[in-house]
């Protein structure tokens, strides 16, 4: 290598990125008892199609696209992903805890199981169609979460999934005020 070439690095800096939660604490994470139907259900909720596997994959591909470019946008979608990390580690314990296996395949409704993919993400090239994307991930994980909420009658459960709505609202409101940018 060249001694005068200069390299290319990425200025943005991601050190003391914090996940981006709503300042709320998290309940227990504790189940009633071992119930499979309920552990399938949030196993779509681990990695199903709208999933938090989904949504991290998702947010950081994003994050890597415009941190060069857009460094405070980037921060702000990286610890998004890291809260819906947390998400994914909380349903992890929840799934075991009701009896099911963490194996990165979501039962459907029709009885099959489906493994995670990438073709479940959306990824515009535009910094504004991906924002647009990332608000509608949320808005659908939510209607999901309250969906299964209402075939769930584990109080600690849903106690859970309620907590998890707080933070995907709160992530609606940081991505509305990054479209504001754009």
């Amino acid at each position: 290598m060249e001694e005068n070439k200069k390299m290319i690095t990425n200025p943005c800096s991601f050190s003391g990125v914090r996940p981006a939660m709503a300042d709320l604490p998290y309940p227990p994470i504790q189940v009633s008892g071992r119930n499979q139907a309920y552990a399938d259900l949030l196993g779509v909720d681990y990695c199903g199609a709208v999933s938090e596997l989904s949504a991290i994959t998702q947010y950081i591909n994003n994050e890597n696209r415009i941190s060069y470019e857009k460094c405070t946008m980037a921060r702000t979608l990286l610890g998004i992903a890291v809260a819906e990390m947390m998400h994914l580690q909380k349903l992890g314990e929840l799934i075991v805890l009701l009896g099911g296996n963490i194996d990165f395949t979501a039962k459907l409704r029709n009885g099959k199981r489906k493994m995670w993919t990438p073709e479940y993400l959306n990824i515009p090239e535009n910094v504004k169609r991906m924002l647009l994307a990332d608000v509608e991930a949320e808005r659908e994980a939510i209607r999901q979460y309250e969906m299964h909420i209402q075939m769930i009658a584990d109080p600690c459960v849903n106690a859970v999934l309620e907590r998890i709505i707080k933070d995907e609202e709160y992530h609606i409101m940081l991505l509305k005020a990054l479209l504001q940018e754009v």
